[in-house]
């Protein structure tokens, strides 16, 4: 039997590339996958229709960082809703609850660990509606 459910989409954000084909590898087998390389191109692909179901956003990108990218993605009605998970090296607790008082779900360290991941968009994604 063939699951004809379409694949949630998960954006991707970060100004690393390797970092994208790395999280990209991790997830496409499961999801659709988008990527953007700024907060600028993140928030532009978060606002065409159909929305991603999911972003994940590195926090330390030049110009617009995640920080202001998720503060922009929430306060506008069209993106408000799209869960944020960040993906940073930073290990300051102070940088977690951050990134949490902004409205992200979730604060993932870097290096990622897959299995980790995995559960965690799954967790999202995958539960019943």
């Amino acid at each position: 039997m063939i699951d004809e459910t379409p694949k949630k989409t998960i954006l991707i954000v970060d100004d690393l590339p390797a970092n994208i084909d790395l999280l990209k590898g991790l997830l496409r087998e499961r999801y659709r996958i988008k990527a953007a390389t700024s907060g600028e191109k993140a928030l532009a692909v978060a606002a065409k229709a159909p929305p991603p179901d999911l972003i994940l956003l590195d926090v330390m990108m030049p110009d617009l960082d995640g920080y202001e990218t998720c503060r922009r993605l929430k306060t506008d009605p069209a993106t408000a809703d799209i869960p944020v998970f960040f993906v940073t090296g930073r290990l300051d607790p102070d940088e977690r609850a951050i990134g949490l008082a902004l409205g992200a779900l979730d604060y993932l360290l870097k290096p990622i660990d897959p299995e980790h991941l995995l559960e965690r968009v799954a967790a999202v994604l995958d539960r019943p509606l």
